[in-house]
Order: C-alpha cells, then sequence, then structure tokens
C-alpha cells in the first residue's frame, strides 16, 4: 500500500510539473531540493513525498563519471571530489566509471575496433585496463579503490599505466590482476572498451570535455560545476533519505545545483 502510494504522489508530480510547463530538471531531481522543487512549482508535492518515503524505499544518488585515464583533470576530480565522496558518503551512491573520454574508435580494414586517445597509446593502455577491472572484478568496492590508486599514481608518478596496475594490484592484494593485464592485450578487452565507447558517445548532451559528469542520469553546467566544487555536498543534498553525519558539516555551506 506504502509503495503504491509513493507510485501515485511520483506520477501526480510528473503530471503537476508537465502541465505547468516552466521546470528544466528532470523527474529523478524535482525533489532533490527547495530550490528546484519551487521552480517546479511542486513545493507541497515533494513535502508529502518526503513524509511518505522511508530510507528502504529511497533509492541512493546515480553518478556517473566519464573520464579518460591520462587526464590530468580526470586525475584531479578523482584526488579532490570523487574518491573522498565516496569514502564520506559511498553508502548513498551508485557510482559508475566509464573511461573513454575524448578517445575515437574506428574499425581495421580486419574489423577490429582501433582506438585513438587523447593522450597518446599510453592512455588507451589505461583506459583498456580500466574496463577489463569493471568487467572482471565486478564487485565496485573492491575494483574501485584499485582504479584510483592507478589515477594518483599516474599523477604522480612517472610510470606507465601496467605498471600502475601492478603496483596497486599488490598495494590492495587484487587476485584478479593477472587476468585483468591478460584482459588489457586481447580482443575481450578491446570489446569492453568498445562498450565504453557506446556510452560515451550515446551522451545526450554530447560530452565537450572530460572529466563529465551525470546525476541521476542528467548532466547540466550547473551540476558539472557543483560536482567539481563540492561533490559531497551535491550528493547529500540530492538523496531524499536520512542523510548520514557526514552530511551534517557540508550541507552547512552548501551550494544548490
Amino acid at each position: 500500500m506504502a509503495g503504491h502510494y509513493v507510485f501515485h504522489l511520483l506520477w501526480l508530480l510528473i503530471v503537476v510539473c508537465s502541465a505547468e510547463g516552466r521546470c528544466n530538471f528532470p523527474p529523478s531531481l524535482w525533489c532533490s531540493s527547495e530550490e528546484i522543487a519551487a521552480s517546479c512549482q511542486v513545493v507541497q508535492q515533494c513535502r508529502a513525498y518526503r513524509t511518505r518515503i522511508t530510507d528502504s524505499t529511497v533509492p541512493p544518488v546515480d553518478f556517473t563519471l566519464y573520464y579518460e585515464t591520462l587526464c590530468p583533470d580526470c586525475q584531479n576530480f578523482y584526488q579532490k571530489q570523487l574518491y573522498p565522496t565516496y569514502k564520506a558518503v559511498g553508502a548513498i551512491m551508485n557510482i559508475t566509471l566509464v573511461p573513454f573520454g575524448n578517445a575515437h574508435e574506428k574499425k581495421s580494414s580486419a574489423g577490429k575496433w582501433q582506438f585513438q586517445c587523447q593522450h597518446g597509446e599510453q592512455e588507451c593502455i589505461g583506459n583498456i585496463i580500466d574496463a577489463c577491472t569493471i568487467n572482471i572484478v565486478k564487485n565496485f568496492t573492491v575494483y574501485f579503490p584499485f582504479i584510483y590508486c592507478m589515477e594518483e599514481k599516474l599523477y604522480k608518478e612517472d610510470i606507465k599505466p601496467r605498471q600502475a596496475a601492478e603496483k596497486c594490484a599488490k598495494q590492495f592484494q587484487l587476485k584478479e590482476i593477472d587476468s585483468i593485464l591478460s584482459c588489457s592485450e586481447s580482443d575481450t578487452g578491446i570489446e569492453y572498451e568498445h562498450q565504453m565507447a557506446l556510452k560515451t558517445n550515446a551522451l545526450q548532451p554530447p560530452h565537450t570535455f572530460v572529466p563529465w559528469v551525470e546525476l541521476n542520469g542528467v548532466h547540466t553546467d550547473k551540476i558539472q560545476a557543483a560536482a567539481e566544487k563540492d561533490l559531497t555536498g551535491l550528493i547529500c543534498e540530492t538523496y531524499m533519505g536520512t542523510k548520514p553525519a557526514a552530511c551534517e558539516k557540508v550541507l552547512r555551506y552548501i551550494h544548490r545545483v
């Protein structure tokens, strides 16, 4: 019964907002802040919705990062925003990593995908290592610290992606490292990276730089700017359930999307 009520109320929000035609935000963000609710003229409906939902029915915030492994701005975003936010409020997030960025792909005369990367061949290797890691390990809590470690070492040390992978695998005792490195030199790795290319090239609006982010499947200039300035605050404000303790401090200084 409670689930039916929540569904009915969300549907009412969509009808009201669509009828007004003044809201520039998707339904997934309408109740994420008082300001957005006001701009969509659904303040009362959102307040009613919040009184009915429980933490067991509140979805985590979906956050997607489109990046390339040797991009300094991407590495900086990993270090200053994404990884600290994951450590602080990872329990209320679903993070998706898409390693392709500003690369291009084309088929060779033999019918195999070939990649041309913004920062050269080594970046393509790094992207494929990440794609193989994501597909082989599957467990985000295992592969994300490993990928972050790689980005950190590539940023701070004069080493290549394979070396970074080997060092980080030893640091985190990643048992799949041999399979990951073999994958990165195989047709399977190429196919995994091709799937990352398809996701990146399907972006609407099309990406024009990296790092490029989506919040609950949406990209806007305001979301991008908020993520680059204070990702933890953005996630805390967007989440509609009971805020974790780590949100209390950042929400005192929150900037709205």
